[in-house]
């Protein structure tokens, strides 16, 4: 593991240590005996025979117990608040709302009739219900302190079982788009260079009233001819072959047009299954070595103007690989019950996207490459282990995402949400993506 990983068990033994008055040694060894106890019962895969699981996860209040810590209420408060996030923000947001319109209405309000009384009262509930919500968030992110997710180290590069493929959802519109595109993907390879990840673009056509048009064929040339160039020209290096998946267009009787299949949703949807084994009909075209696509385990997919920073891949794929992170699927829940099948890096603001106008400027955050030093807690997602996330994650996100139907044909738009809530999304708050804000608010 990382050295910040590594660095919060020592933590997790030391506190244990503190409050059952054991020497740190004896708890270190109590963990790795629970921990071989439970790779017995379970499996040497099973998150019960990782010792993390004993010092920062479930297992804690077990580990406790067999330290002889057996008070209830010996644990800190901040450790409740975050087992807890839901109903710790409830209560603490209620007396802030109960608090604030009482307080308008007793210094304003004396003497008035009744229904004035609940006029004022229900116009000071809507006006202080934000001031109320922006308190306790504010409030949140200084009492809890942020737990970074743990992390395998890959700095010296990602292993075979986990390797992984960076793909780029877009579109295929004209020349100079496809020309931009491929020499993103190469920016992206270059800065990423691994033996086992692989770089592919995602494409569809632009919606039309027939199935082709005559344009559709040189595009589809100068794609392929990009990517291959692409292998030819690294064709000595064993990192990173380059990948082509196009998708012909499809009638859909609801939208009266051709487009491609559900658009970004139906092109990770299906990126999935074919990297599983099937649907190899719903691509027209696929340029690159497919032999080993089933090989790959995570997929990395970014928007056309994210930048992918230097080595970044291997710690979102170091993230995944953690036995503590991997994902559990409840067959019986039809979702992921433990583990993350979605992560979600921090995303930041490009330093050429900040200047493209003065709306970018306003709503944008703070540009640069130096965002650790001003690090902080998010509350939607430091405070709570389901918050929902954008779509980086693995390819099991799929198996649940989408089971038996649950997400409509032409009805979901943002399925980012829908689908973090089935596969427990999280965030990895210490790693960095970069992304053009958007020009303007209907770019939004």
């Amino acid at each position: 593991m990382d050295f910040t990983t590594r660095d919060r068990y020592r933590h997790g033994v030391e506190e244990i240590a503190k409050r059952s008055r054991l020497h740190e040694v004896v708890v270190a060894r109590k963990a790795i005996l629970l921990a071989g106890e439970g790779a017995a019962r379970n499996g040497p895969g099973d998150r019960t025979a990782h010792v993390g699981f004993y010092l920062i996860d479930k297992g804690l209040p077990r580990m406790e117990r067999e330290a002889g810590r057996t008070c209830l209420f010996s644990r800190p408060f901040g450790e409740w608040r975050i087992d807890f996030p839901c109903l710790s923000i409830w209560a603490r947001s209620r007396c802030c709302r109960s608090f604030f319109p009482g307080l308008a209405g007793e210094g304003a309000c004396r003497g008035l009739q009744d229904w004035s009384l609940a006029l004022i009262g229900a116009l000071s509930l809507l006006c202080t219900s934000r001031l109320a919500v922006a308190l306790v968030n504010w409030l949140s992110t200084l009492l809890v302190v942020p737990r970074p997710l743990p992390r395998m180290d890959f700095s010296e590069g990602i292993p075979p079982e986990w390797r992984s493929l960076v793909v780029v959802p877009t579109m295929l519109t004209s020349p100079g788009n496809i020309e931009s595109l491929v020499e993103s993907l190469e920016v992206r390879f270059l800065a990423n260079r691994d033996d086992n990840l692989y770089f592919g673009l995602l494409t569809d056509f632009r919606d039309a009233n027939k199935e082709t048009v005559p344009e559709d064929g040189e595009l589809l040339r100068l794609a392929r001819k990009g990517i291959e160039e692409l292998n030819d020209k690294y064709a000595n290096a064993k990192s990173g072959p380059f990948f082509l998946f196009h998708r012909p267009r499809r009638w859909n009787p609801q939208e009266r047009t051709w487009m491609g299949y559900e658009r970004k949703r139906g092109k990770l949807a299906e990126l999935n299954l074919l990297l599983r084994g099937g649907a190899p009909d719903r691509f027209s075209f696929v340029v690159g070595k497919t032999a080993d696509l089933p090989n790959v385990k995570f997929v990395i997919p970014l928007d056309t103007d994210t930048q992918l920073p230097r080595d970044s891949a291997r710690q979102f794929v170091g993230a995944m690989a953690h036995p503590l992170n991997r994902p559990r699927y409840d067959e019986r829940m039809e979702r992921v019950s433990e583990g993350h099948g979605i992560l979600q890096p921090r995303v930041a603001d490009s330093l050429s996207g900040s200047n493209r106008s003065r709306y970018a400027r306003l709503f944008g955050s703070e540009p640069g490459i130096d965002p650790y030093t001003r690090a902080v807690s998010d509350v939607y997602r430091t405070c709570s282990t389901k918050a929902p996330s954008s779509a980086r994650g693995s390819t099991t996100s799929m198996r649940s995402s989408r089971p038996q139907g649950r997400l409509p044909e032409n009805r979901i738009l943002s399925h980012d949400l829908l689908e973090g809530c089935y596969t427990r999304a999280g965030l990895l708050s210490d790693a960095n993506l970069y992304e053009e804000y958007p020009s303007s608010y209907l770019a939004t």
